[in-house]
């Protein structure tokens, strides 16, 4: 199994001083978590879109291009580019070259996004949201199968057998469907015969079973090789020597921001007893001690039989120290002892998907 990190660079309000945090400061300390991560052997760091001002990160390619100059081996993915407001003609640009300048370390997670400011911002509509997405799609498959692509659509201009320089490093670069549990993005996965991500940060992850379920039911009846079709899961949690450091270091942050993000959509404050209750066997949350996270990932193995582990420690400000001691953790505990358990076998797919 390949582990890594995701993060959106949250940069909300200071738990302590109530005061935002400089985002030159913000970008100086993530750069210190990649390369923590990559010297300790850890597979994948990807970098969240988001134009909020609680996010830094509203532009993934350029954070993890300055990434790929500081490390050597760690993969570098977004998580996610939101495709639906973006041009695909540029994202594919901006990876090939983060490709290049990685030595073959960039990967493209596309998906539609938890937030919707990007579509005003970018002068896109709601009401196509699903056409938007299906259409860019189309679109940055083509580009990345062809040097010189012939295509039209509805949402941008076409092109008439134009190039698309560079071209990246591997080929094909990997592009992944994030999915937040929508059997529609699913099948849409299988049909394409495309890596899928699944978001699992809230209710029981069992639920999400059938669905990974059905996206290999589907990529089967499409015609594809499931063992060349890696499934990755994408989680919270953070990881300190014992369970109720974790759970103490992690909650008034993740509270902070879960809350504020409730109040917008309508959902009411979390409580502690909402968050134990998340950290739990069973739960979404992968908070805890080492041991409870390695439990935790192999309970997660045997409904999913996943390749890939993604957690974001970072759900609110979090000190800079904490975030390094959860990536030294997961690192040097977490990491040596699924792969232990789980072997190499799974690792295999996630190759021969990039061949």
């Amino acid at each position: 199994m390949e582990l890594g990190i995701y993060t959106f660079v949250e940069n909300g309000p200071d738990p302590e001083t109530g005061k935002r945090r400089d985002p030159a400061e913000r970008f100086r300390n993530l750069m210190e978590e990649i390369e923590l991560a990559d010297q300790l052997g850890l597979d994948v760091f990807g970098i969240g879109e988001h134009h909020r001002p609680d996010f830094a990160a509203s532009a993934p390619a350029v954070v993890l291009a300055a990434a790929a100059a500081r490390t050597s081996n760690i993969r570098l993915t977004s998580a996610v580019t939101v495709l639906s407001s973006d041009d695909p003609v540029r994202v594919f640009e901006e990876f090939a070259t983060l490709d290049l300048i990685s030595q073959g370390r960039a990967e493209i997670m596309a998906g539609r996004g938890s937030f919707i400011e990007s579509f005003p911002l970018f002068g896109y509509d709601l009401r196509d949201y699903d056409s938007l997405f299906a259409e860019k799609l189309d679109l940055l498959l083509r580009l990345r199968d062809s040097e010189k692509v012939t295509w039209s659509g509805k949402h941008r201009a076409a092109l008439n057998n134009q190039g698309v320089y560079p071209r990246p490093l591997q080929n094909p670069i990997p592009v992944w469907i994030a999915v937040g549990g929508t059997p529609e993005s699913v099948v849409r996965a299988g049909v394409l015969g495309l890596p899928l991500a699944v978001a699992i940060i809230g209710g029981q992850p069992e639920a999400f079973g059938p669905l990974v379920d059905l996206y290999r039911e589907t990529a089967v009846d499409a015609g594809h090789d499931p063992a060349r079709l890696p499934v990755g899961i994408n989680s919270h949690g953070f990881v300190a020597d014992t369970s109720q450091q974790a759970l103490d270091a992690a909650f008034p942050a993740y509270a902070e921001t879960m809350s504020r993000i409730g109040r917008e959509r309508g959902w009411g404050p979390l409580t502690r007893q909402q968050f134990d209750a998340a950290a739990t066997l069973r739960g979404a949350n992968f908070v805890g001690s080492p041991e409870q996270v390695v439990e935790k990932i192999l309970y997660q193995h045997e409904i999913f039989r996943h390749d890939r582990f993604l957690i974001q420690f970072s759900v609110g400000p979090l000190p800079h120290k904490a975030l390094m001691r959860s990536i030294e953790l997961f690192g040097t505990k977490v990491a040596p002892a699924v792969r232990k358990a789980i072997g190499g076998t799974p690792a295999r797919k996630l190759a021969a998907a990039r061949t």
